[in-house]
């Protein structure tokens, strides 16, 4: 049993020290246009964490419940406030500032294989939201 315990511990330090750490700033300007993220598109690995950073009032970072893997965790961060995030599952996350989505605050996380042509706005979004995406796929495979 102690040889179990040491070598699950050992795996857990092992992906913890493995795990990256990445920033968003909330903004109201960035090349992309007003109200946006910066980064507004990130491709990170599962087990990366993404904290979202307050550089303005009255923003948040929450889950496009579309745009989210079905069995994947969902958050939803309070305006003004600062949220981490940590992806397990790989897919396409679309985050959205709740006040500012119909202006186009959205972004694009892809957990695992970089693959910006597989990134779908849904029908269902703000037409800012959908050209917001559309913008973040030309943007970022030029990169």
């Amino acid at each position: 049993m102690r040889n179990l315990f040491t070598a699950l511990l050992l795996m857990f330090a092992i992906n913890s020290l493995q795990a990256a750490h990445y920033e968003v700033q909330m903004v109201n300007r960035n090349a992309l246009g007003a109200m946006s993220y910066e980064p507004s598109y990130l491709n990170i690995q599962p087990g990366d964490t993404v904290k979202f950073i307050r550089t303005a009032p009255g923003h948040n970072a929450a889950a496009i419940v579309s745009m989210w893997p079905a069995d994947a965790k969902q958050y939803r961060g309070n305006i003004n406030e600062e949220i981490e995030m940590t992806f397990d599952k790989a897919g396409i996350y679309g985050i959205e500032c709740t006040p500012h989505m119909a202006m186009g605050m959205v972004m694009v996380i892809q957990v695992g294989k970089k693959d910006l042509p597989a990134i779908q706005a849904p029908k269902s979004l703000p037409s800012r939201a959908k050209q917001r995406i559309q913008t973040i796929k030309t943007h970022y495979s030029q990169q």
